[in-house]
């Protein structure tokens, strides 16, 4: 897991010089988003179709390459850069090439308005639970690289497996948390309470996490709006996507107010 962490926090550190040597934001936002891809096999979700079901597969993965997933939603996105980016490297004479590897992907994206950073992780399918476990170790992570935000994009990995944290590891400063994956709230609001982690989206329905969700809630939250305005965007941006009534979009997530 070491070896994963050390690109993104020395990535931040050298983007961080170059804004203050701009005359950027001298201190941004810290972003850190976990996605596990959408698998078939291995989560127990309702089966898509298989090419964007593979957990393995970033290119094609329904939370990460397709449209709506965070690598191509944020490519498309004239608010984001893409700064660096690194891949695993498969093992080609492994019976599973991907054997011993958690996190298929890191990428750094930076917030062309506001300078705010953003790390996000694609953690293979069949790997879900560590990537719960990693992001709930996010909202305790301590030091200066520590994220303002957390967020977790995909399955609800809660409703298959037994979950076990430590309660008494509080957020060491005032952290902020999203939660895109089908009823969060239920099954994660009490992790967040027990933290002294403060909710910003989260959801009460079954639903789809695409990422043009976390896009639409991260422009309201880096202006400052509270959670009210950063629901009703968030329900705009699913009523442009699945193409619902606004009434019904917002029922889909949770009046934090």
């Amino acid at each position: 897991m070491k070896a994963h962490l050390l690109i993104p926090l020395i990535g931040c550190m050298v983007v961080g010089a170059a804004a203050a040597e701009e005359g950027a934001n001298p201190d941004p936002k810290r972003i850190h988003v976990i996605v596990a891809l959408c698998d078939n096999e291995h989560q127990g979700i309702a089966p898509v179709n298989a090419r964007i079901g593979n957990g393995d597969d970033l290119e094609n993965n329904l939370y990460w390459g397709c449209s709506d997933g965070l690598w191509r939603w944020f490519q498309a996105s004239d608010g984001w850069e893409l700064l660096e980016s690194k891949k695993a490297e498969p093992n080609p004479s492994a019976s599973d090439p991907w054997v011993g590897v958690k996190i298929l992907e890191t990428q750094i994206w930076e917030h062309r308005r506001t300078g705010a950073i953003l790390v996000a992780e694609a953690w293979r399918g069949r790997e879900i639970e560590a990537a719960t476990h990693r992001f709930v170790d996010l909202l305790s992570a301590k030091g200066e690289e520590s994220p303002d935000l957390v967020a977790l994009i995909g399955h609800n990995g809660l409703m298959d497996f037994r979950f076990f944290y430590h309660p008494d590891r509080k957020a060491p400063k005032k952290r902020d948390a999203i939660v895109l994956c089908c009823k969060s709230r239920a099954y994660f609001s009490e992790i967040l309470t027990d933290l002294e982690v403060r909710p910003v989206l989260l959801t009460e329905q079954f639903m789809y996490p695409g990422s043009f969700l976390l896009d639409a809630a991260l422009e309201g939250w880096l202006n400052g709006e509270d959670r009210s305005a950063i629901r009703d965007r968030a329900a705009r941006a699913y009523v442009r996507n699945q193409k619902i009534s606004l009434k019904a979009a917002r029922g889909v997530f949770s009046n934090l107010d």
